[in-house]
């Protein structure tokens, strides 16, 4: 079992940046691809960002292409979502999640942590 708790959540205006973390304990970190996910009020959870377990190979939704960028310590058993230019779209609750690949169905979420970005 590998248990998540993120943090870095907040408010901000429009424009600016906020850096997820998210850190692993419990079994191993490294073999496990990591995702974030998202949900808006009224709206079902829907995929950010996903990389594999070395790091080399990520993929993101459309909608945050080239403003967000997802990277892993697998020594600090951490991962990060770097979220920048941010937009009102982009309030949501927002989970870290770990797969055993890519594409698959996540087996351990996080608790969430609330993003708000104003206008």
């Amino acid at each position: 079992q590998v248990q998540l708790v993120e943090s870095g959540g907040g408010l901000v205006q429009a424009g600016g940046s906020l850096r997820l973390s998210c850190a692993a304990s419990g079994r191993t970190f490294s073999p496990y691809a990591m995702g974030y996910f998202r949900q808006a009020p009224g709206k079902e959870r829907e995929f950010v960002a996903s990389i594999d377990w070395s790091g080399g190979s990520t993929a993101y939704a459309d909608s945050v292409k080239g403003r967000f960028t997802i990277s892993r310590v697998n020594a600090k058993n951490t991962v990060y979502l770097q979220m920048n230019s941010l937009k009102p779209e982009d309030t949501a609750v927002y989970y870290c999640a770990a797969s055993r690949r890519v594409g698959s169905p996540p087996f351990s979420w996080g608790q969430g942590t609330q993003v708000t970005v104003s206008a």
